[in-house]
């Protein structure tokens, strides 16, 4: 089974069992289902509570952050995850602050999903990576998905949380398969850590390097530890948390420290970004057994061209991450 197809599963199971679960979009009903068919067949069957929306994205989270403060749930899609910076105000301002702004604790049960990144040819406006953007925001989660976290479980924990949450949703992961029962592929494996995928070389050999990167440049890491395994017979252990904001590292400490080389990488321009947030917060913890600085990987200062070949010389590849593991 394909992510999207996965994720798609897990939609029509919580709308079926839980009515006060809320829908919007734009262009979601069927028979479109969504720019990506995410939302394929759940107004069909679920009807009233999957609504196509007016082209705005503001109105839109401001009005499933309304749903959620008035006691249901409620899931947006935004088409693009560019167009997340129009919902910004909603979400900085309203969505996230209802959480304590009114003298007691209120849930907020809220989920925005935000199809992300390039390698599709969208070109400047459809193709870009903006978690950055939104670390930080108090009451504000942020989550991506990847191939190793259960999507059933992912929105539910997402909704127990009780906060506000921006999913991020690479483009390309939507048509790689789910990886189930601790295998990855011939030569890697996984498992779960407390909310981290935890992927290795079959052997489980002591890594040389740790990589930790969302999930939507699994694909890209994989390449890369496949490459320097193989070619140069350095080990690497890939990290995929499932929530990047707050991140919580401790799961994963004792995997961290077995390794004097980190690498982090995201698919986001460089400054102010995840991957500072994770370097800040593993630090202190791991100096003692660094054999250098956390390496960070990030896309080039640019905008995302169209044409293939000059949008590969701008978003992160595997040999961008290869490289930053042999520096």
């Amino acid at each position: 089974m394909r992510v999207a197809e996965h994720l798609n599963e897990a939609l029509h199971a919580l709308l079926d069992a839980d009515p006060a679960v809320h829908v919007l979009g734009e262009d979601i009903v069927d028979p479109y289902g969504g720019a990506f068919k995410i939302t394929k067949g759940l107004s069909t069957k679920h009807g009233s509570r999957v609504i196509s929306t007016p082209l705005s994205e503001g109105g839109i989270v401001g009005v499933g952050a309304g749903l959620a403060l008035a006691g249901d749930r409620a899931i947006v899609e935004i088409m693009f995850g560019d167009f997340a910076a129009l919902a910004f105000d909603q979400l900085l301002n309203f969505a996230s602050k209802s959480t304590t702004m009114y003298g007691r604790r209120v849930p907020i049960p809220l989920i925005v999903r935000c199809p992300t990144g390039g390698r599709r040819g969208y070109g400047p406006t459809h193709s870009q990576s903006l978690q950055k953007h939104f670390i930080g925001i108090p009451g504000l989660d942020l989550y991506e998905l990847s191939p190793f976290h259960d999507a059933h479980a992912l929105l539910a924990t997402m909704f127990a949380r009780q906060n506000p949450c921006v999913l991020f949703e690479d483009k390309v992961l939507y048509t790689r398969r789910i990886c189930r029962d601790g295998v990855v592929d011939d030569l890697f494996r996984f498992e779960l850590i407390g909310g981290w995928a935890r992927v290795y070389a079959d052997g489980d050999l002591p890594p040389d390097c740790v990589i930790i990167a969302p999930g939507g440049l699994t694909d890209r890491a994989l390449e890369a530890m496949r490459d320097l395994l193989i070619d140069h017979e350095i080990t690497c252990v890939l990290l995929v948390p499932e929530r990047l904001y707050p991140l919580d590292p401790a799961p994963v400490m004792q995997v961290l420290r077995g390794a004097g080389t980190i690498v982090v990488a995201e698919d986001g321009s460089a400054g102010g970004t995840w991957g500072a947030e994770v370097s800040r917060l593993l630090h202190p913890e791991l100096w003692a057994s660094l054999s250098g600085p956390i390496r960070l990987v990030s896309a080039a200062d640019s905008i995302i061209p169209t044409a293939a070949h000059l949008e590969r010389e701008v978003l992160v590849q595997a040999d961008t991450i290869r490289r930053a593991v042999l520096a």
